[in-house]
C-alpha cells in the first residue's frame, strides 16, 4: 500500500504563508513514476485539485491559486510539498495530497491537514 501523511497546516492571517508536506511511504519506486497533486475541500464543497506536478516535473494549477501556490517534490524523501503564499480566507480548507492520473486521483486518501486563513 501507499501511505499518505499530510502536515504543515494551521491558522494564518490573510496574506500569510504556509508550506504543506505530504510524506509518502510503501513503495519507493512508485513515487517517481506517477503524477502527484494537492487537493482541497472546504465545508459543504467538493474536493478540488489545486496543484499538480507531473512525472516530467511540469506543473499546473487551478486558476484560484495560480501565482500564489507552488507544488514541488523531493524524490529522495518521497515527499510532495505545497508552498502557499498570499493566503486568502477562501483558501480555508482541508488539504490532501494524492497520486493523480489524467482522470483524477488514484487510490486512498490520507487524513489531510487543516488550513485556516482568518484575522
Amino acid at each position: 500500500q501507499v501511505q499518505l501523511v499530510e502536515s504543515g497546516g494551521g491558522l494564518v492571517q490573510p496574506g500569510g504563508s504556509l508550506k504543506l508536506s505530504c510524506v509518502t511511504s510503501g513503495n519507493i519506486f512508485s513515487f517517481s513514476i506517477v503524477h502527484w497533486g494537492w487537493y482541497r475541500q472546504a465545508p459543504g464543497k467538493q474536493r478540488d485539485l489545486v496543484a499538480r506536478i507531473l512525472r516530467d516535473g511540469s506543473t499546473d494549477y487551478a486558476d484560484s491559486v495560480k501565482g500564489r501556490f507552488t507544488i514541488s517534490r523531493d524524490h529522495a524523501k518521497k515527499t510532495v510539498y505545497l508552498q502557499m503564499n498570499s493566503l486568502k480566507p477562501e483558501d480555508t480548507a482541508v488539504y490532501y495530497c494524492n497520486r493523480v492520473n489524467d482522470l483524477g486521483p488514484v487510490g486512498s486518501w490520507g487524513q489531510g491537514t487543516q488550513v485556516t486563513v482568518s484575522s
